[in-house]
């Protein structure tokens, strides 16, 4: 399955200078968060695949206006092709907001789902908006990653955990690309392509 991962700036490459048939290669397509709704809905009308996202923690108005076509897994296991892929939307709380929890809220969104997890055997793919603490996060309370994110990757060993937030313009060696333990971590901040 080969998968586009993006996230927070939309790409160029698949907006403002997409070309007929660029997004054929394409099975399915994973939205890590503060993207533009009408963004997400060309992306899912161009491409021949299906689109499944998570809430950044400045897609509010996706509770009352969510991008037509696409498909929310947000708190949520959704199984495509038998690869199973976990998501959970949102940041580290700095302000309010819908889509913001301290990290005893975000343990408690993934107690909700942990029924839905063991009954898939796991997952294969963790989805995030925020990274995991210490895994490309920033100490500072608006970009601090989640400690369950780590617990649940050492408990659970998906092959990927996908995430944005961390924008890759923020600083000089943001990596895009990191290892912790089983899974690779990828920064999908803009455009990011694999394969599982």
């Amino acid at each position: 399955m080969k998968i586009l991962a993006v996230s927070d700036v939309e790409s160029k490459r698949y907006y403002d200078y997409y070309t007929r048939g660029s997004l054929d290669e394409f099975d399915l397509i994973i939205a890590c968060g503060d993207l533009r709704k009408d963004y997400l809905e060309f992306l899912v009308t161009m491409a021949n695949c299906p689109l499944v996202y998570v809430h950044g923690n400045h897609d509010d108005l996706f509770d009352t206006e969510p991008p037509e076509g696409c498909i929310c897994i947000d708190g949520k296991v959704y199984v495509q092709d038998g690869i199973r892929i976990l998501g959970l939307g949102g940041s580290y709380r700095y302000r309010n907001g819908a889509h913001m929890f301290t990290e005893a809220g975000m343990r408690k969104r993934i107690l909700k789902v942990l029924p839905r997890i063991l009954k898939h055997r796991g997952f294969d793919i963790l989805v995030t908006h925020a990274p995991a603490r210490h895994l490309n996060d920033f100490d500072t309370p608006p970009h601090r990653g989640f400690e369950c994110f780590r617990k649940l990757m050492e408990r659970f060993r998906p092959k990927y955990f996908i995430h944005g937030h961390i924008h890759i313009n923020y600083g000089h060696g943001i990596p895009r690309e990191t290892v912790f333990g089983d899974t690779k971590v990828i920064n999908a901040c803009g455009y990011y392509i694999f394969e599982i």
